[in-house]
């Protein structure tokens, strides 16, 4: 009896790979269709590079599950409006259910005059430069001496401990549009960059947005005490880059030369309003100057628009009224008619909502859309495509596509390459290499 395969899962991180997972234990086959050559996603390709265990940990997972039989992988395709793949295709295709599990990709931006000049950069483009992720790998980077990052979350920590290593710089500035206490990165986080501060700026920073934070009820000196907690378990920090804390601030323009070079971030002082558990930042029309040679926005993610699903603002907009919720969550797509569900189309991970928690969120997320998806298809009743059907319709790409024995020889080649270093820098830098060493150009 042919195989059949029920699911067409976009993206394969973990939100995707662990729905995947779940899937395949409720005797579903899964065809995972990946942008990427390897599987990952997030994981691999957005955790600091340093972070070995974890990152060995989550990739053993992965290769459980695409070890299973009922779960098929075909990496390097691209899927959306104009591409190899599209949604409407894969449902015309025959798959009774696809999940879009394939993240938040698109990139946020203020608006702001000045993001086109040279040495303004998301914090994405980092990110993935430095994980080595194709082709933001080879992507041209120019860190200078006097860098900015916007943002307060743990990307901007990630982003920090990336440029305080680099030989070049001498001073990152942080700048948060609120205060101390409206911080989202952890301790954890802040452990790995808090032996750079300038603990002098940071007392004088807190000092002088205190008046605003006290007008809140909000304690300076407990904010102050969270920075200090972090020197316990401090990690070792000998180099010469310097971090400096700019509260209460928002940007307003990037200054640049006549050659199209930024020089520096036009910044607006701001207070804060509200109540003590729900702040936000006002302008007060002081404006200044900070100079610098780079500036990264670390200011969160967004979807991609070109996948061709209804949005809403930086999300896929939820069925309001899901046919097929869990814990009370919608895990469906509404109809691009916005009167219904989308028969068929679900959401897991940053896909659903974007930037939300780590790994264990995604978990979480992914099998609790597959347990939607199979309310769907116990109610629908659909029998599924048949693997070989699957297989005809993906060689018929013009593109090479990245199958599991192809992962197999790439990984095992990866290994041999990290006996003389690290499963990070034995990752090849461009597709076409890792599709070399596959045989698959």
């Amino acid at each position: 009896m042919a195989e059949k395969i029920q699911v067409a899962v976009i993206g394969a991180g973990p939100a995707g790979l662990f729905a995947a997972e779940k899937l395949a234990s409720l005797g579903y086959g899964v065809a995972l269709f990946n942008r990427d050559v390897k599987p990952g996603g997030m994981a691999e390709y957005g955790i600091y590079p340093d972070k070995h265990a974890v990152k060995d940990g989550l990739r053993k997972q992965f290769n459980h599950i695409l070890s299973c039989d009922q779960v098929h992988y075909y990496g390097n395709i691209c899927v959306g409006e104009g591409r190899s793949l599209s949604i409407p295709d894969l449902l015309d295709w025959g798959f009774p259910a696809v999940l879009v599990a394939c993240g938040a990709q698109g990139t946020k931006w203020l608006g702001l005059p000045g993001e086109k000049l040279s040495g303004v950069y998301h914090a994405k483009d980092v990110v993935y430069h430095y994980n080595r992720l194709p082709p933001f790998s080879t992507m041209p980077i120019t860190i200078g001496k006097r860098v900015v990052i916007v943002g307060a979350g743990n990307v901007m920590a990630d982003v920090a401990r990336y440029l305080i290593h680099q030989e070049q710089v001498e001073e990152v500035h942080i700048c948060v549009r609120r205060g101390p206490a409206e911080v989202k990165f952890t301790r954890k986080e802040l452990e790995t960059i808090i032996g750079a501060f300038d603990l002098g700026n940071l007392e004088r920073e807190i000092g002088r947005v205190a008046p605003a934070m006290q007008a809140l009820d909000q304690d300076p000196t407990q904010e102050l005490a969270f920075f200090h907690s972090a020197l316990t378990n401090a990690e070792t920090y000998s180099g010469k880059a310097k971090i400096l804390m700019h509260f209460l601030v928002s940007p307003l323009e990037i200054t640049g030369d006549s050659n199209g070079r930024m020089n520096g971030l036009l910044l607006e002082d701001n207070t804060l309003v509200g109540d003590k558990e729900n702040t936000s930042a006002r302008g007060l029309g002081t404006k200044w100057n900070l100079e610098a040679d780079t500036v990264i926005f670390a200011i969160g993610d967004k979807v991609e628009a070109e996948l061709g699903l209804p949005l809403s603002r930086n999300d896929y907009r939820h069925a309001e009224q899901p046919a097929f919720p869990v814990d009370g969550q919608s895990y469906e797509v509404e109809d691009p008619t916005g009167e219904k569900p989308w028969t068929g189309v679900f959401l897991a991970g940053w896909s659903r909502v974007a930037s939300s928690g780590l790994v264990g969120n995604a978990k979480r997320d992914g099998v609790n859309a597959a347990c939607a998806i199979d309310q769907y298809l116990r109610s629908a009743g659909k029998d599924g495509l048949e693997l070989e059907v699957v297989d005809e319709r993906v060689d018929a790409f013009e593109c090479p596509v990245v199958r599991k024995d192809d992962l197999k020889r790439l990984l095992e080649d990866e290994h041999r390459r990290a006996e003389s270093g690290t499963p990070e820098t034995a990752k090849y830098l461009t597709n076409e290499d890792m599709l070399m060493v596959m045989g698959l150009k």
